[in-house]
């Protein structure tokens, strides 16, 4: 399994962040919203060359999707597609009760968040990550003086979180893997102890 394109659905900071160092490594990149194509075009072009407006259909079906909406908006997500058997999500989703201004806490106990999103995205092989970092820090080269920006994921498939470290990598990032969508979720989400941290990794 390798990832050469990758899709975004949404079109915020963050989903611009990761999505600008996928073009620059050379990966097609395809950005989708929920209001349409025509309305992205600030968004490609902060992006970059490589990146390209596309329906949410079009975004959905590229090798790497990245699931960057608001945590109350994943079900209307999920709703579109019905069947994501055979894709491969990024969740950089948080927890946020309220998204407008950001604030409170949706609590989906027992479940971790990223168990309630893979839940929404019925058949869907989840991946958590870039959801512990504020957008700021993802944006800029990840390859500093003092050593490489820490990417923390967690997954249940061992066979997709190969290739999506490998990537990780190939963008400059260092990737940590938690281990299982369960308890490395729980370290990531809202209010664990891993975000809103940032680290360098001096290896």
């Amino acid at each position: 399994m390798e990832f050469k394109t990758i899709g975004t659905i949404g079109a915020g900071a963050p989903a611009q962040a990761v999505a600008a160092h996928a073009a620059r490594a050379g990966h097609p990149v395809l950005v989708s919203n929920s209001r349409g194509p025509s309305t992205l075009g600030d968004a490609v072009a902060a992006i970059g060359p490589g990146a390209s407006a596309a329906t949410f259909e079009e975004a959905a079906a590229a090798d790497l999707v990245l699931l960057a909406v608001p945590f109350g908006a994943v079900p209307a997500v999920g709703r579109r597609l019905g069947d994501w058997t055979g894709r491969v999500v990024v969740d950089m989703t948080n927890q946020f009760a309220r998204s407008d201004p950001y604030r409170g806490f949706a609590d989906v106990s027992p479940l971790t968040g990223s168990e309630w999103v893979a839940q929404q995205l019925p058949g869907v092989t989840l991946i958590k990550a870039f959801n512990a970092m504020f957008a700021t820090y993802m944006a800029p080269d990840p390859r500093h003086q003092d050593g490489n920006q820490v990417v923390f994921l967690a997954g249940d498939d061992e066979s997709a979180k190969a290739p999506f470290t490998r990537l990780l990598t190939e963008f400059g990032f260092a990737p940590v893997d938690l281990g299982a969508l369960r308890e490395g979720g729980a370290l990531m989400q809202l209010g664990g102890p891993l975000s809103g941290k940032h680290f360098l990794f001096q290896g």
